[in-house]
């Protein structure tokens, strides 16, 4: 029995690896580049048509939406490039002269025929495609491979449509949301015991470094969204767009507010050393309240990019009640605050700061904040849709889709792909 549990435990193990995104890809492309291949064997002249499998390979890389939207201008590039490189190996052939005059050409003709940013392309597809075709002797043949292998190329991204990146997009926000638990913990602890400033400069670093991670969670962002636009397997991809993008920002917003938070704390330690940033109470209330928060940003995190409705209620409820315990700690924090300031009035614009960023965060993570958020954003893009693309509008009107969307914005605080 154990063999058999370990036998499956690969086995699945093995079916999650071929359904990543990286893979899917890769098969794309051999897939896209072996049928060129196929149909060029039996349609051009040449004993070895490369050319179609590596036009395939150049032009399968574009995303659906790329396909749909900057396609025409991605093949153009291509096909421009394949053509000055066959009529240089006619000519002259590969020597180190004619490749400068190859990239010369190549940028003027794609400046000719409009490919805009797409005119490096013609450059790179023409050098790589001059060494395959330094040794044919047929122009028209490559021709005939290059639409080959540029019509297989679209006709996979259509009926094969890429991968869509949603997953590895949601693994990055809650990877950012457990960074930002990580340091408020820490943060919490400095708050209960005596902090030497340079520990607290240390923290507020930290929360500068935070910035990067924002960045590159963006950028894993703007691939997921790139692969839900116009994906036919993607049902209502323009939800979870909204959803990944607002929960990012409203993610983005806490890191500048804690940012803020570890410089308050960076000048409390400065103005109060050698003494603790707070009184015993106080501090053992920012520490609560920091962790309780912590929780709450992470369970946030999990809400917009949980994948079932079930779940997704189930996260909204653990997130409500997270809210609304740290908001308790918070009112008993500033109770403490308010005696300590009785006691001693040093350090009180400190001290309200500490109370007001804390309130920041709790309002950027307050669900009914959220909901609202959400759907002024789903109003913006629809707008700026309808104005874009009018026939597009209409056509999904004619097919029911607003009435799907409206259908889910009532729940749309919680879902994702």
């Amino acid at each position: 029995m154990p063999d058999v549990r370990k036998w499956t435990a690969g086995l699945r193990r093995l079916l999650r690896r071929w359904r990543e995104p990286v893979v899917v890809t890769t098969l794309r492309s051999a897939f896209a580049a072996t049928l060129a291949y196929v149909v060029a064997l039996r349609l051009s002249p040449e004993p070895a048509p490369l050319t179609a499998p590596l036009t395939a390979l150049l032009v399968v890389q574009v995303t659906l939406y790329a396909t749909l939207t900057n396609g025409i201008r991605r093949v153009n590039s291509v096909v421009a490039g394949v053509l000055v490189a066959i009529a240089f190996s006619l000519l002259v052939g590969l020597t180190w002269w004619s490749l400068a005059l190859l990239i010369v050409a190549s940028l003027a003709v794609g400046h000719l025929v409009r490919v805009d940013e797409y005119v490096p392309e013609v450059a790179i597809s023409a050098m790589l495609v001059l060494g395959v075709t330094a040794v044919g002797n047929t122009a028209w043949a490559r021709v005939v491979e290059t639409l080959i292998g540029a019509v297989v190329g679209l006709g996979c991204n259509v009926l094969i449509p890429p991968p869509v990146w949603v997953e590895e997009a949601g693994e990055s926000i809650e990877g950012l949301a457990r960074r930002v638990r990580q340091l408020m913990l820490r943060l919490g602890e400095q708050a209960a015991e005596r902090t030497p400033w340079e520990l607290a400069a240390e923290r507020l670093h930290e929360a500068r470094r935070l910035d990067h991670d924002i960045a590159g969670v963006d950028a894993d962002l703007r691939q997921a969204e790139d692969s839900l636009r116009l994906n036919p397997r993607v049902r209502e991809g323009l939800l979870h767009r909204v959803v990944l993008r607002t929960g990012l920002d409203t993610l983005e917003i806490c890191t500048v507010v804690l940012r803020v938070l570890a410089r308050t704390f960076t000048d409390l330690a400065k103005a109060r050393d050698p003494e603790p940033l707070f009184s015993p109470q106080a501090g053992a209330a920012v520490e609560q309240l920091l962790s309780e928060m912590a929780d709450a940003v992470v369970s946030f995190a999990v809400l917009v990019t949980t994948h079932l409705s079930a779940d997704a209620e189930s996260a909204e409820a653990r997130l409500t009640a997270e809210l609304h315990t740290a908001a308790g700690t918070r009112d008993k924090l500033a109770l403490l605050l308010r005696e300590e300031f009785e006691r001693d009035a040093k350090d009180w614009q400190l001290l309200g700061a500490v109370l007001t960023e804390v309130n920041r965060i709790l309002d950027e993570l307050d669900t009914e904040h959220r909901s609202q958020r959400l759907l002024e954003e789903l109003d913006r893009v629809s707008q700026e849709q309808r104005a874009k693309l009018p026939r597009l509008t209409w056509l999904r009107e004619r097919v029911g889709v607003p009435e799907r969307l409206r259908r889910n914005q009532s729940g749309a605080g919680g879902r994702s792909p």
